[in-house]
């Protein structure tokens, strides 16, 4: 069994996961729109170059998201990136705090060398984990 993570976006799920591809070193390995379904005639002009179904591997998870009329950022709920540097930690927050919501800035804590909590510019919440070296 395997856990993947779906999340829906408001229109913007093809130019979050170019730049998640382009500055997370994400591969994409499908993006269909609604364009590409068999059955159309219910799908609204202005709609069909959304994203029907996307899958990105990032590290050894799986990001799959669409674009859903309505969809709202998330809640509650984040995506960790646990990174092997100071740097890149520092990196990341720049990179996705730009455009964004900063919900935790980025300091050492107890925890961890480098942590934060953000919201990227298209609504995904991050966690940003750099954790203290053994």
């Amino acid at each position: 069994m395997k856990l993947d993570i779906y999340v829906n976006y408001p229109g913007t799920c093809e130019a979050a996961f170019r730049f998640y591809e382009r500055h997370l070193g994400g591969k994409i390995t499908l993006m269909r729109t609604h364009a590409d379904q068999p059955n159309q005639p219910g799908v609204p002009a202005d709609w069909k170059k959304a994203i029907l179904h996307a899958r990105i591997e990032i590290g050894e998870a799986v990001l799959m998201g669409a674009d859903i009329p309505g969809a709202e950022p998330m809640r509650s709920a984040y995506l960790t990136l646990r990174v092997d540097s100071a740097k890149e930690a520092e990196r990341l927050y720049a990179l996705l705090g730009e455009g964004g919501q900063i919900f935790m800035k980025m300091e050492q804590t107890f925890f961890a060398n480098r942590f934060a909590m953000l919201r990227d510019r298209f609504g995904t919440s991050w966690m940003l984990l750099h954790e203290h070296e053994e």
